[in-house]
C-alpha cells in the first residue's frame, strides 16, 4: 500500500500519492454533509484507500449516514473530536481532513458558547496533536465567515430587480467583482464560528512550522449537495428546495426581507476534486491557505434561487418577509477562487442548476425519511 513521503523535521518535502492508494485517511465530522460525501467519494475514486469517518452524531441527520458509509465500504468509529483520548481508537492515518464543526453562524449569540468553542477550536488542536503524533497530514475545511462582518457589509453594493451586485468595475483592498480574497482586511468581529475557524487557522500555521506538519486551509463558501440538512441557519439552498417541493412556509429573513442577498455556492462533488488534489500534492512544513466556492459564476440570490425551485416543482410559494438582519448576517459574499485555481488547476465543473436538479432528486427518491427531518412541521428548520 502506497503512502505519504516521509518528511524530515522542518525541511519542505512534497508529499505525493505513491501509485493508486494514499493509504489510511481520516475524515473528522465523517457523518456529516460534507464529511460524509467527501469519505464515500474517495472511496469510489480510490478503493484501495482506507476511510475512517469520525463523529459523535450529534448534529440532527447525521444518523442516517452511518448506513450509507458502511455500505460504500467506510469504516465508521463513533467518537468526538474534543476529546484527545476517543482518537486512541485509531491507530493511524496518513492524511485527515477536518471536517468536525458546529457550522451555524449563529451559534453563541443569545446561548451558550462552550460547545462551539470546544468543538470548532480545541477540536482542531486534537486533529493536529493526532498528525503530530503520526506524521499525518491535514487538509482543514475553514469558512469564509472568518472575515469581517463590518468589512463585508461595507462592500459598495448595487440593488438590482432580483440581486445585490458589485459593479463591473469596482475593487478594493482584498476583493473586486470576482468575489473576496484571503487578503482581505481581517480587522473587526466575525462572530464566534468564524474566530474559532480562524484561530484555528492561526494554530495549524504554528504546527506546521514548528512540527513540519504538511497542511492546507479552504475558507469554503457555501457548500451544498444532496444529504445536507438544511435549517434557517445554515445549509439554505437544500432549504429552499425542500419548502418549494412540500409547499411549506418560507420567508425571506433579513435585509429588508427582500431576498436579494447574494451566496456563491459549491457542489459538494466539486469540493471533493479539489481536496483530492490538494491531498496529492501536499508540502511538509507549509501551511497554504485559499478561497474556495463557487465563483461569481455560480453565485445567487435568495429570489433567484426560489425562481430556480419554482420551476422543478409546483410553481411558486408564497414567500414571507422578516425584515429585520441577524447580527451575524453579511449581504453578500462571493470567493475568488483564482489563487486556488492557480496552484492546482481546480475550478467548479458544476453550476448552480446542476446542484439543485441533484438536491431536487435526492429529496424526490428520500420523501418520507426527509420530510420528517427537513418539513416545516418538523420544527427542525
Amino acid at each position: 500500500m502506497g503512502c505519504l513521503a516521509k518528511r524530515e523535521s522542518n525541511t519542505a518535502t512534497r508529499v505525493q500519492v505513491r501509485g493508486t492508494t494514499l493509504g489510511r485517511i481520516l475524515i473528522t465530522g465523517g457523518a456529516g454533509f460534507i464529511g460524509s460525501n467527501l469519505a464515500l467519494l474517495w472511496k469510489r475514486s480510490r478503493p484501495d484507500d482506507e476511510l475512517i469517518a469520525f463523529d459523535n452524531l450529534r448534529r440532527a441527520g447525521s444518523e442516517l449516514a452511518v448506513d450509507r458509509l458502511k455500505l460504500g465500504g467506510v469504516h465508521f468509529v463513533h467518537g468526538d473530536v474534543r476529546n484527545l483520548e476517543d482518537f486512541d481508537q485509531i491507530k493511524s492515518a496518513q492524511l485527515v481532513i477536518d471536517c468536525a464543526a458546529e457550522p451555524s453562524v449563529q451559534a453563541g449569540y443569545g446561548s451558550e458558547s462552550a460547545y462551539l468553542i470546544h468543538n470548532n477550536l480545541f477540536g482542531t488542536v486534537n486533529c493536529l496533536e493526532f498528525c503530530r503524533r503520526h506524521d499525518a497530514g491535514l487538509i482543514f475545511l475553514s469558512t469564509s465567515r472568518v472575515y469581517p462582518i463590518a468589512g463585508l457589509r461595507a462592500l459598495p453594493l448595487e440593488e438590482q430587480d432580483e440581486r445585490l451586485e458589485l459593479g463591473e468595475s469596482a475593487s478594493g483592498p482584498g476583493w473586486s467583482r470576482r468575489g473576496v480574497r484571503t487578503d482581505f482586511p481581517m480587522e473587526g468581529s466575525r462572530s464566534l464560528y468564524g474566530a474559532t475557524k480562524l484561530a484555528s487557522e492561526l494554530l495549524i500555521r504554528e504546527y506546521s512550522a514548528i512540527h513540519g506538519l504538511a497542511t492546507v486551509s479552504n475558507r469554503c463558501g457555501v457548500v451544498a449537495g444532496p444529504w445536507q440538512m438544511g435549517r434557517v441557519d445554515q445549509g439554505f439552498f437544500t432549504l429552499f428546495a425542500a419548502r418549494h417541493l412540500w409547499r411549506d412556509p418560507l420567508n425571506y429573513i433579513g435585509f429588508g426581507g427582500t431576498g436579494k442577498q447574494v451566496r456563491d455556492v459549491l457542489h459538494v462533488e466539486d469540493l471533493f476534486d479539489l481536496v483530492e488534489l490538494q491531498a496529492r500534492n501536499l508540502e511538509a512544513g507549509k501551511a497554504m491557505v485559499f478561497g474556495v466556492g463557487g465563483g461569481h459564476a455560480n453565485s445567487v440570490s435568495l429570489r433567484e434561487l426560489a425562481g430556480l425551485c419554482a420551476e422543478r416543482c409546483d410553481g411558486a410559494i408564497e414567500i414571507g418577509s422578516s425584515p429585520e438582519t441577524h447580527p451575524a448576517d453579511v449581504p453578500y459574499f462571493v470567493n475568488d477562487n483564482q489563487a486556488v485555481t492557480d496552484e492546482t488547476g481546480w475550478r467548479p465543473k458544476r453550476n448552480i442548476k446542476t446542484l439543485l436538479d441533484d438536491v431536487f432528486h435526492w429529496l424526490r427518491e428520500r420523501e418520507p425519511e426527509l420530510r420528517q427531518l427537513l418539513g416545516a412541521s418538523s420544527g427542525k428548520s
